[in-house]
């Protein structure tokens, strides 16, 4: 990859600051919600991992395409899509960014360059490939990112997709979410080597391992990554180490299944995206608390807002119910 040094504005430190907090006041008021049985489509809460979403996609145009997984909330939110069309699509309603049909795994809002989530580990890696090629079939200056945990990295497709990449020089950015389980097993228990970034390696192209849970370290490698494969010197795998603090699925910690310790959640709360970003803004007096206070408060409005369009919309009616179905003869 070539050295190139990025700086970050004032401007854009608040813009991350808000990207992070609105994913996770939106995450905190959906948790609420599942718990009340209100939304009763599975929810993989992406509370904890806020820093990855929102360095990433603030490196990105609103044309690059970015493909999601099962916790999709926080690339969707990142990318800049709308959140009224996300909580009506986690109710089911016609009003949702997928006309109430996919609900929280399978969520699109292709107009900010939010083409897709699938519910299928790795699912989004070969479809990422797919929207690269077509950008360098058509010379055009796009990117396309592929989204995706710890856990993908034991799909074959994953490696025939960094394979196929690194042959064409496609304009790609891997981003591996690490936070060390697999829906319930740690790393450790289902990779001989834990180490993913150095899988780059095998295939001749940059791999990079980031503290996921600082989003300025996590912006200026994507930056320098998406400008890499802007200009045509093909794709950079990052690695970002993170942890969720809500359990696989549902707004539960999972402590009570002996997944993990009350010590290991604790250790990596204090490490939290958005604890750390208020700390060095306010250490270099580029917000107050009474600043914080405001956004914090402009974004719960935000949230309510997305909540009451939700509950106002309707359910798709029945005779709707094979609309956007088709087949190839």
């Amino acid at each position: 990859m070539t050295e190139r040094t990025v700086h970050l504005s004032l401007n854009q430190l608040q813009a991350m600051y808000k990207s992070m907090l609105r994913i996770r006041l939106f995450e905190e008021k959906v948790g609420d919600l599942v718990r009340k049985n209100e939304i009763i489509c599975p929810c993989h809460l992406y509370i904890g991992q806020e820093a990855i979403a929102t360095g990433v996609c603030a490196a990105l145009r609103t044309d690059d395409y970015v493909f999601s997984t099962h916790r999709s909330h926080g690339h969707y939110i990142a990318k800049g899509c709308n959140l009224d069309a996300l909580m009506a699509e986690l109710y089911g309603k016609v009003t949702g960014c997928s006309k109430g049909r996919g609900g929280s795994m399978h969520l699109s809002f292709p107009e900010m360059g939010f083409i897709g989530s699938s519910a299928i580990v790795a699912g989004s890696i070969p479809l990422a490939v797919g929207a690269a090629l077509s950008f360098s079939i058509r010379k055009t200056d796009n990117v396309s990112v592929a989204f995706f945990g710890d856990g993908a990295t034991n799909e074959g497709v994953w490696y025939e997709s960094l394979n196929f990449a690194a042959l064409k020089k496609l304009p790609i950015v891997f981003v591996c979410e690490n936070n060390l389980y697999s829906t319930h097993v740690h790393i450790s228990d289902h990779l001989a080597d834990t180490d993913i970034r150095k899988k780059a390696e095998i295939f001749r192209i940059p791999g990079i391992q980031v503290d996921g849970n600082d989003v300025t370290e996590v912006f200026k490698v994507a930056k320098k990554a998406v400008d890499t494969a802007r200009q045509g010197e093909g794709p950079t795998l990052i690695e970002c180490m993170t942890y969720r603090w809500r359990g696989h699925v549902g707004p539960n910690d999972d402590l009570n299944t002996g997944l993990r310790s009350k010590e290991e959640l604790a250790f990596w709360k204090e490490k939290g995206p958005i604890k750390r970003l208020e700390k060095k803004l306010l250490d270099n007096n580029f917000l107050s608390k009474s600043e914080m206070l405001s956004i914090r408060s402009e974004i719960e409005k935000e949230v309510d807002e997305s909540l009451k369009f939700a509950k106002n919309s309707p359910f798709p009616q029945e005779e709707s119910l094979l609309d956007y179905v088709f087949k190839v003869s």
